[in-house]
């Protein structure tokens, strides 16, 4: 299969498989499970044919037009970096699948837990291959809202909507951040492609809008990966399922902010800015977060610090500006993913087997489940830097760059010193997690009785720990290629000379490990003092301080509401009109003044005629608006006279349209009317009656002036090229209707989403109302008896399959000739709608459909799937193919796709109508159970 189109089916295929487990969670835990490790194990199978050319150090594209005009493209990218990330996602997802299904609780059916996950799994996935920076945004915001709501899975409790909260405000600012960063990148490389952006660093580099643009895409990066002082918000967000917490640790949402230090660094490199900005920023979080690791109880608040300041060790790795650092960033980003991911998951065992996570408490724990306590030590034994382990090799390069930094020659010593007091206090840590939990005498109080966990619970642990060993053992062998190509696709140059081997002789780095693990295993031995002084500390909560803000902002959100909204639509209407005549004048008076001359056209009879009715109609509707039939009746004239002036004007689709949703609305709004209060509103003020009177007629006359002066401006249409290209480029004579399903077919999907949204929300506000029906009129008349009159009933039974021909007719014929699916689904609405009226709700409720969500599903994705369907031939979204087919006994049929689309746009307005019908329906039927009971 062609490169580009494997590429671009590994995020189409985690996207479209995403709510797969909630499907089949219906036939249990296990289907949910193996449904989420078949789309992660299908992901991987994609791009097991892509790894020897990324491996080789070549960058595969795929590109399929989207919205060009704005720079937004679906334009896929596969390189060294791409593929290393591609694996750690799907890898350690695989094995979080497993760990999950054994560690949630049985009474989790996991459909919802795994359907989130995957939706996580596949917009971490498009970060990470995107080769359009505005399509990776959009992914990047995908994985902010997703990991909110695995943060928030068990939303029954305050301190996971809490953390979930926390986590989404940090990085959805850093989001809007990274929107003008990158939209200020794109300016100035004069593209948002990453091959024109990654080509042009020197031009970046010496713009005057470097700084400010580097701070904005920095502020995206330091908040997903929980820089300081953006890393509040990771130790809050410990609330997540331990299943989350490994993924998000190791692999995917804080690992997205290095991964973006990396894709750009060859354009934002390579500048002292860079530097003091990227380097200072990670080595403050190194050193602050792993101090606050040491003072945590919780073992997760420990692995959260722990998190942060080994994700401040790579971006100080990057900041420090040498190729070298660079590949021992990349080289540590797997490690961390590794050893973090098993770490994370021990710690899961650990409370599931003891129900508590809190160190004063699980002590001991070596005596009751020694082969996890073994995994786990290992594990920890990675994050300090022991020798023999992976973490051991990346820490040592680590400290080998920190004594070749050339930016401080003068001060040779002072960053190697700082290294190396990280390095203490994460063996520091990383003893205190050992030691407290494994050792330290007896357990305390647990709430469960603590044993091994179950095997396959186990399973993903001793996986992690292996490669922990394996790749400590025989890096080049086990890691040596895919580092290499990473870099390569990082640098965007040739590789810097390293050797990644346990042993290069008795230097300077070596003695800075030995340095570190003898220091780390001093400080938690003289700990006592530390925490003493600790526990002085003015307590510091972020959580707290940020409920605080939270209710502050609420409190001020409301109170600014209470100001403007006081649920009165006369002033609603008031305001939005007197900032349109504010606006429209301010518009009209400060252009070059000129006249309006208009072409005169001669009004004949019926023109007058056709404006007098529409004029007496208007000010009818206006004047006599407490008789509400009779207004009614009258604003159905106003549309009956708009829908001529159409017709007048040679424009039967428009016509068409007017006619059917008059029809509907009308009808609509007089079932409704039979629930409104008889009592018409109080009368206005004489004052409030000239005021409105007033902005009406600034309103209205300046809108009318503005339309004439633009009317009358000179202007160029492009009318032209839609008649010329409507039958060659659209295979359709109609003009209006290709106009809608293809020229402007995105703009039709998009009304049609907004219909089905209409309906969803009727639907909720409707569902479950319950509304008493006066029982007289506004004039003390009683309700006849006979709602649904015999001859009615009689006519209209016979009028629907009628009905329903014509709309076919039109829905077919709408290519050529005046009609479409929307004007179609308006009739077969309106011949539903009457058949509501002759039978009423008993006869029709039955006959109508009981799932109007499927139906709107399935015209929305009719319509919106038969635009994808012109990807895989190269085509921009929603192009159309028509052509002629010679069928047996039927000769030559024109066939277009635009009619799949059409049909979809047919469905969703039927749909909308249905769902509204059927709720007023509902309405009558719960109030005259209502009326009985009383």
């Amino acid at each position: 299969m062609n490169s580009s189109l494997l590429l671009a089916a590994i995020p189409a295929t985690a996207f479209a498989a995403f709510p797969l487990p909630l499907l089949l969670q219906r036939y249990g835990r296990a289907s949910a499970a193996l449904a989420a490790a078949a789309v992660m194990a299908a992901c991987l199978a994609l791009l097991l044919p892509l790894l020897p050319a990324a491996l080789a150090g070549h960058t595969q594209l795929a590109h399929l037009a989207w919205l060009p005009t704005y720079g937004l493209d679906f334009h896929l990218r596969l390189d060294g970096l791409g593929l290393l990330f591609c694996l750690l996602i799907l890898g350690i997802g695989l094995l979080v699948v497993l760990y999950a299904a054994w560690y949630l609780p049985k009474s989790d059916r996991l459909g919802r837990f795994y359907s989130i996950l995957l939706l996580f799994m596949a917009a971490m996935l498009g970060v990470v291959l995107s080769e359009n920076l505005l399509l990776l945004l959009i992914f990047w915001e995908i994985t902010s809202l997703s990991s909110f709501l695995l943060v928030a899975y068990h939303n029954d409790q305050y301190e996971a909507r809490i953390g979930a909260h926390m986590a989404l405000a940090v990085t959805g600012a850093g989001g809007l951040a990274l929107l003008a960063g990158i939209l200020l990148l794109g300016g100035i490389a004069g593209s948002f492609d990453l091959s024109v952006i990654l080509a042009a660093g020197e031009r970046i580099r010496a713009h005057a809008l470097y700084a400010p643009m580097l701070i904005l895409i920095l502020l995206g990066a330091f908040t997903k990966s929980a820089q300081f002082p953006f890393h509040f918000w990771l130790p809050n967000a410990m609330t997540a399922p331990t299943p989350v917490s490994a993924y998000l640790h190791s692999a995917t949402m804080v690992k997205a902010g290095v991964f973006l230090l990396a894709r750009l660094y060859p354009a934002l490199g390579g500048s002292e800015l860079w530097f003091w900005l990227v380097g200072g920023s990670g080595a403050l979080t190194l050193v602050y977060a792993a101090a606050m690791a040491l003072f945590r109880n919780d073992i997760k608040g420990l692995l959260a610090y722990s998190t942060i300041s080994q994700l401040g060790l790579i971006t100080l790795l990057f900041g420090l500006d040498t190729p070298l650092s660079v590949v021992a960033g990349l080289f540590h980003i797997i490690n961390h993913a590794i050893f973090k991911a098993s770490l994370f998951m021990a710690a899961g065992v650990i409370d599931h087997e003891c129900g508590t996570r809190d160190m004063r408490r699980v002590n001991g724990m070596f005596r009751v489940m020694p082969i996890t306590a073994t995994l786990a030590i290992l594990a920890a034994g990675s994050m300090a830097g022991v020798p023999l382990l992976n973490g051991f090799l990346s820490k040592e390069m680590f400290f080998a760059e920190t004594v070749s930094a050339p930016q401080f020659a003068t001060l040779g010593w002072a960053l190697p010193l700082f290294a190396t007091l990280a390095g203490m206090l994460a063996v520091a840590y990383s003893s205190r997690f050992v030691h407290d939990v494994f050792f330290n005498g007896e357990a305390i109080d647990l709430p469960r009785q603590p044993h091994e966990p179950p095997r396959w619970m186990r399973a993903p642990i001793e996986l992690l720990v292996l490669l922990c060993l394996l790749v400590g053992l025989f890096p080049g062998w086990t890691v040596g290629p895919w580092l290499a190509a990473a870099a390569l696709s990082t640098l965007q140059g040739p590789l810097p000379e390293f050797e990644l081997a346990l042993w290069h002789g008795f230097n300077q780095p070596v003695l800075m490990s030995l340095l570190a693990l003898a220091g780390g295993v001093i400080v938690y031995a003289l700990r006592a003092p530390l925490f003493a002084w600790q526990a002085q500390l003015p307590p510091m909560h972020a959580r707290t301080a940020f409920e605080r803000c939270y209710r502050q902002l609420a409190s001020s959100a409301r109170q600014i509401l209470a100001m403007l909204d006081n649920a009165s639509l006369q002033r609603y209407n008031a305001l939005l009109l007197s900032f349109v005549v504010l606006l429209g004048g301010w518009a009209y008076f400060s252009g070059p003044p000129s006249g309006i001359r208009l072409p005169g056209q001669p009004a004949d009879e019926a023109a007058v005629a056709a404006l007098l009715t529409l004029l007496l109609g208007t000010l009818g509707a206006t004047l006599l608006y407490r008789q509400r039939l009779l207004a009614l009746l009258l604003v159905s004239v106003v549309g009956l006279v708009v829908a001529l002036t159409f017709l007048r004007f040679s424009a039967p689709d428009l016509a068409l349209t007017q006619f059917a949703v008059e029809t509907g609305t009308i009808i609509l709004m007089l079932l409704v009317l039979y629930y409104l209060p008889p009592q018409s509103a109080p009368k206005s003020s004489a004052r409030r009656l000239s005021r409105d009177l007033l902005l009406a007629l600034l309103a209205g006359g300046g809108l009318g002036l503005i339309t004439l002066q633009m009317l009358a401006a000179p202007f160029e249409t492009i009318s032209g090229f839609y008649l010329q290209q409507s039958l060659p480029g659209g295979g359709g004579a109609n003009v209006v209707n290709v106009i809608l399903v293809d020229f402007r077919g995105f703009d039709t999907l998009g009304e049609i989403t907004v219909l089905a949204m209409v309906a969803l929300a009727s639907h909720a506000l409707l569902d479950r109302l319950v509304l008493i029906a006066p029982a007289q009129d506004g004039d003390g008349r009683r309700w006849s008896e006979e709602a649904h009159p015999l001859f009615l009933a009689m006519l209209m039974r016979p009028l629907l399959p009628l009905a329903l021909t014509v709309s076919v007719y039109l829905l077919l014929r709408g290519h050529h000739q005046p009609g479409g699916g929307f004007v179609a689904g308006l009739v077969s609405s309106v011949a539903l709608i009457m058949q509501y009226l002759g039978n009423g709700i008993a006869f029709a409720q039955p006959r109508l459909p009981h799932h109007p969500a499927r139906l709107l599903a399935l015209g929305l994705l009719l319509a919106a799937g038969i635009g994808v369907a012109s990807w895989p031939f190269a085509r921009p979204f929603l192009t159309s193919a028509h052509g002629h087919l010679q069928l047996p006994l039927l000769g030559e049929v024109e066939l277009a796709s635009a009619m799949v689309f059409d049909l979809g746009v047919y469905i969703v307005v039927v749909t909308v109508v249905l769902t509204v019908l059927s709720g007023i329906g509902g309405l009558s039927l719960r109030a005259r159970s209502s009326r009985e009971k009383i």
